[in-house]
């Protein structure tokens, strides 16, 4: 029997999608490959494979479409890796359902991290409930008792603080653009301007980070959104 994740590169130009199918057959994954939106959907509905890499040019369907397309029907984990640098594309990306977001040119190792870090957020949707405590380098965030701790100390957030740190705990290693934490935070009526966002998020990374400009627990991908460590 074979166990291994099987991902579906959806990549027109060969050469990348070869050097992508080498990369993931080399560690242990199983490639499926296809060359256009249209055969790169009939692979996902006819094989369900545990993951796809979506490249956004592609010659007969947009890749954004072919992305809402899958979200009508599936919550795989799908990667968009596009030459397509624009911020405003990340953000439509990852609002449209993508659960990562890789600009070309992209290393072996960049694409190997993101792809383990999709496939056990997968795992951890579908085989278990909510998480109860978040864990890392020192910081622990107990969301049954709403308390925050750093090395053993606690943290007094502000009602706003806290559940801005629980909502990226609770997403921890993937990129909530600036949009979603609004209105997750604020409601779905939210002024879009991330000033009120900012401000709290330097509050936050006072009380928690030892040098707030180089953050440790909360990244800030420039333009997009915020991405708490794992």
């Amino acid at each position: 029997m074979n166990n291994k994740p099987t991902i579906l590169i959806i990549e027109d130009e060969k050469t990348i999608g070869s050097y992508i199918e080498t990369i993931v057959t080399s560690n242990g994954y199983k490639a499926l490959c296809a060359q256009n939106g249209v055969s790169g959907l009939s692979l996902c509905t006819s094989h369900h494979p545990d993951l796809i890499l979506l490249d956004l040019g592609l010659p007969d369907i947009d890749g954004m479409d072919v992305l809402r397309k899958v979200r009508e029907f599936a919550s795989i984990p799908v990667i968009v890796i596009s030459a397509r640098t624009l911020e405003r594309e990340k953000v439509s990306a990852l609002d449209a359902g993508a659960d990562d977001y890789i600009t070309k040119p992209f290393g072996s190792e960049e694409l190997l991290a993101r792809i383990r870090t999709a496939l056990r957020h997968s795992v951890q949707s579908a085989d278990k409930p909510r998480a109860v405590v978040y864990e890392s380098d020192g910081l622990r965030i107990d969301f049954d008792k709403r308390l925050v701790t750093l090395d053993g100390n606690e943290v007094h957030l502000t009602q706003i603080e806290y559940k801005l740190v629980s909502l990226l705990a609770q997403n921890a290693g993937k990129v909530l653009t600036y949009d979603l934490i609004l209105k997750e935070i604020w409601g779905p009526y939210a002024d879009t301007d991330n000033q009120i966002l900012r401000v709290n998020m330097a509050n936050i990374r006072r009380k928690l980070e030892k040098n707030p400009a180089e953050p440790h627990y909360i990244n800030t991908e420039i333009g997009v959104g915020y991405r708490m460590r794992e």
